[in-house]
């Protein structure tokens, strides 16, 4: 690719000879700047039932920091580490419109482009940088058949007189946890190559005074990523000490609140304390998910130095007591309640009630809770894990199913499923793909789904399919199908999403065989068939029964 070429160029100019800099901030003067930050709002424009976040909240949270550091001569930065897509049934069928016009109401200076901007076409997400006034930041995505950079790489700012430079870097896990089928054309370099060369350049033509890095690449104690690309712990430790002042992170979704050096808090209370990770001279934050917390880290910039001075992580609304009848009760705040935007509520009202009215029609209904909790689905096999998959064996007419647990977001609940219910299940817009498949290639299929890793969105949910699988040697026995022995010289037909088809998570690519059939049916519509048709659904019809068994 071509920019191979352009980190050599990159790297050698700015070795060569960096300028010296001309200072436009006064020596032995302190400057205060605050920076704001989220990361995964995942379409959470709206409060929950609870009366928890949602923007209108957020912004006058922010709107009272910024009076209050600017009444006191400083500066502020409101940042976001991506996925602001994907989630919630109202913000994904309106393609997260609401969430990206209140982000550009309340203020954003820039947000990093998470791996979720790629769940639908691209021009969607092109669609949606023209809805904002600020920029959609990734200096390592490139088009593949140009090698350009998709999107800018980087913002500056003059605070003060400061140059604040923005870089923003992206997980190069994108297409293989995405759609196959959105990155024919699109390539994820590595970030660490990427913010090092984009360093260089800035030092080189600019002269920052600080630099931060704005990244959806996760936060792993240590260092230690498992099954995922290396996020900020890695980066910082790959650059030169101190090189990049701050990371704001995503994509791991943790309140990053360290309890002692390299390990994070377990369960971290909301309004406590909290003390990012430092790396290699390096402040590392990341502020949970869905507009929970608002983080809020305060510097003083100092002839040339940039000092933490207090850090904290803002509930926003936020309660002990989660009732959907304590949802205007103000005793159960963690922290005092904060009054949402008059403005902001009437911005994206419109859309909420928009979204109400398509998604409040009864589909079915159950006499249990189906349980797609992310600390299930990404452990063990779960109920509705294996209603989901017979809805695609159904509709497919296949033998078995296998899928991504990650691909199932969110619980039901016992009593009425409404359409809202299934969109929130499955948010993404996949499609049912199938494929006639030898026994023996299935077994290799299955031996690789088998050894998905746990707490990872690739770990695998399984229906019609037995066995016995050993993580010491990553093979598995006793291989059933339907209740009966696999017979390697029969062909079975394998039901699944088409994200894994194509070898999206790690599993054994199948679209590439002559009897692979990508429906084009999303999957969310499947399951909503099938549950109509079958309601009331029963729980003990899709009972885990201890046919899959992990031995270490």
């Amino acid at each position: 690719m071509k920019n191979k070429l352009k980190y050599s160029s990159v790297l050698l100019a700015a070795l060569i000879a960096l300028p010296t800099s001309v200072f436009a901030w006064e020596k032995d003067t302190d400057y205060n700047i605050t920076i704001l930050h989220t990361n995964d709002h995942h379409g959470h424009f709206w409060k929950n039932e609870f009366g928890e976040y949602g923007l209108a909240a957020r912004k006058t949270l922010i709107d009272n920091i910024r009076q209050e550091v600017e009444k006191n001569g400083g500066s502020v930065l409101l940042l976001d580490g991506g996925d602001v897509n994907s989630g919630v049934p109202e913000s994904d069928l309106q393609n997260a419109k609401p969430d990206f016009v209140g982000m550009d109401l309340a203020g954003y200076d820039a947000m990093a482009i998470g791996n979720h901007e790629f769940d639908k076409p691209l021009s969607v997400l092109l669609e949606q940088e023209k809805w904002v006034s600020f920029p959609l930041l990734s200096a390592n995505i490139y088009q593949k058949s140009t090698g350009q950079r998709l999107f800018k790489p980087y913002t500056i700012f003059d605070k003060q007189g400061i140059k604040i430079a923005i870089i923003g870097l992206t997980t190069d896990d994108t297409p293989r946890i995405g759609n196959p089928k959105f990155f024919d054309d699109i390539a994820f370099t590595d970030p660490k190559i990427e913010a090092q060369a984009t360093i260089y350049e800035l030092k080189n033509n600019y002269q920052p005074d600080i630099i931060i890095g704005l990244t959806h690449m996760g936060h792993y104690d240590d260092g230690n990523s498992g099954s995922n690309a290396p996020g900020d712990v890695t980066l910082a430790r790959y650059l030169e000490p101190g090189s990049m002042n701050m990371i704001i992170g995503g994509h791991s979704q943790d309140p990053v609140c360290m309890a002692e050096e390299n390990k994070k808090q377990i369960n971290y209370v909301p309004g406590t304390p909290c003390a990012p990770d430092r790396q290699n001279g390096t402040w590392i934050v990341q502020a949970h998910e869905w507009g929970k917390y608002l983080g809020r880290a305060d510097f003083t910039f100092r002839n040339g130095e940039f000092t933490l001075t207090n850090y904290q992580l803002i509930p926003v609304n936020l309660k002990s007591n989660r009732t959907p009848d304590s949802a205007d009760d103000t005793n159960d705040f963690y922290t005092q309640k904060i009054t949402p935007n008059s403005d902001m509520l009437t911005l994206l009202t419109p859309y909420q009630e928009k979204a109400e009215e398509m998604l409040s029609e009864k589909v079915a209904t159950v006499d249990g809770r189906l349980e797609g909790n992310r600390n299930e689905v990404r452990f063990r096999q779960t109920n509705l894990g294996r209603l989901v998959l017979t809805s695609l064996i159904d509709k497919a007419d296949a033998d078995l199913g296998v899928m991504s647990g990650g691909l199932i977001r969110d619980s039901i609940q016992a009593g009425d499923i409404t359409y809202r219910d299934v969109l929130r299940i499955q948010p993404f817009g996949y499609t049912l793909a199938y494929v006639d498949i030898k026994g023996d290639k299935l077994f290799d299929y299955l031996t690789v789904a088998a050894h998905r890793k746990q707490n990872s969105g690739g770990f695998a949910q399984f229906a019609n399919v037995g066995f016995t699988a050993h993580r010491s040697n990553e093979t598995i026995s006793n291989v059933t199908i339907k209740g009966e022995p696999l017979d390697l010289n029969r062909t079975y037909r394998l039901a699944t999403i088409s994200l894994n088809g194509g070898g999206g998570d790690g599993y054994y690519v199948v679209s590439n065989m002559d009897t692979y059939v990508d429906t084009e049916i999303v999957d969310a519509e499947i399951f909503k068939e099938y549950v109509q048709k079958h309601s009331p659904i029963r729980l003990n019809d899709y009972v885990v029964t201890g046919e899959v068994i992990y031995e270490d």
